[in-house]
């Protein structure tokens, strides 16, 4: 027997109470990224460093600007299809600290 299901949910359609919950993300040149949270904080993310530093690890997929311009949000967090993401509440901190967050 299959298991029918409705409509799919809209992920953004869910409701949260953490101010680090990212609702918003744009990609702009170098690496980097704009992004928003539930709170209404904004700020950049750079990733420049960190994507083609020898030390990036699964990170260095993105250093690919086509890989790396595909970022969306997922579940209140940035992610891409090739499977990295970032933590929310860190960027969420450094972002309400210093405006942005220079990963490196």
């Amino acid at each position: 027997m299959l298991h029918e299901t409705g409509a799919e949910e809209d992920p953004t359609a869910r409701v949260t109470n953490v101010p680090y919950a990212v609702t918003h993300v744009s990609v702009r040149p170098g690496h980097r990224l704009h992004v928003r949270f539930i709170d209404g904080l904004e700020g950049e993310v750079d990733m420049s460093a960190m994507v083609t530093s020898p030390d990036a690890g699964v990170f260095a997929e993105l250093s690919d600007l086509g890989a790396f311009s595909r970022a969306y949000v997922e579940n209140y967090y940035v992610a891409w299809p090739t499977g990295q993401d970032l933590a929310p509440d860190a960027m969420h901190d450094e972002i309400a600290r210093n405006g942005r967050w220079i990963l490196r």
